[in-house]
């Protein structure tokens, strides 16, 4: 699976460069030339010490709040990709760093007084806490995306890509809190993982730029889930 992942993490990148995307959404292949390198340093780290190792734990959920931080900047740029005609990038820039500021720190006021492996805490709990923050942010952008009757098919794709994946892993959550014992819940994951860079190669390959979509032809995150 970890094979397959990284392959398709590539594919984005390379599928952008042929399509000159790479510039224009520079943050989505920052995000996917970052989750091919944690593949590979998830390898090389259990090949080393092995998968109940502290050196792979604090490897997996440092590079996961990593992840997650740059996950969120990818929603941001959708935001400036989809509102750039208002003129509007440098207040939702500020915006976005207020917002992570702010997170940050509740994040921080959470596990304050846990005076053991504080660092560790607070990693986990911001990536947490901004990856529900990219959920919202996520189901509100395409609200404003069918309320502005947005036409341009590659940058729908690419929403509609984070919220089913918002959606898929949410559902995953759930169903290990709900189900801890059940082993589906430790195949999901890394299934549902491979979804977002799946659809960016297919939207990379697939979507011109310049192509449009009719209004009327919108749905939801949650139909294509159905």
């Amino acid at each position: 699976m970890w094979l397959l992942g990284f392959v398709l993490e590539v594919s984005v990148i390379v599928c952008s460069l042929f399509r000159r995307g790479l510039l224009r959404y520079f943050t989505l292949n920052l995000y996917m030339l970052a989750a091919a390198s944690i593949t590979v340093g998830q390898f090389v780290v259990i090949h080393r010490f092995g998968f109940s190792s502290t050196e792979y734990f604090y490897f997996y959920y440092y590079s996961d709040t990593l992840l997650t931080i740059l996950l969120y900047f990818c929603v941001i740029q959708l935001y400036q990709q989809v509102f750039e005609e208002m003129g509007v990038s440098n207040q939702i820039r500020g915006a976005s760093l207020l917002l992570l500021s702010g997170t940050a720190w509740v994040s921080f006021m959470m596990v304050r007084q846990n005076q053991t492996h504080l660092t560790g805490r607070f990693v986990v709990e911001l990536s947490q806490n901004l990856y529900f923050v990219g959920l919202i942010l996520t189901y509100v952008l395409w609200g404003a995306v069918m309320k502005m009757r947005e036409t341009r098919s590659r940058l729908i794709q690419f929403v509609l890509a984070l919220g089913v994946y918002f959606s898929a892993y949410s559902a995953t959550y759930a169903l290990r809190n709900l189900f801890p014992h059940l082993e589906l819940t430790k195949i999901l994951p890394p299934l549902v993982g491979t979804w977002l860079p799946l659809a960016w190669t297919y939207t990379f390959w697939k979507v011109p730029e310049e192509a449009r979509l009719a209004a009327a032809s919108l749905v939801t995150p949650s139909t294509l889930t159905r």
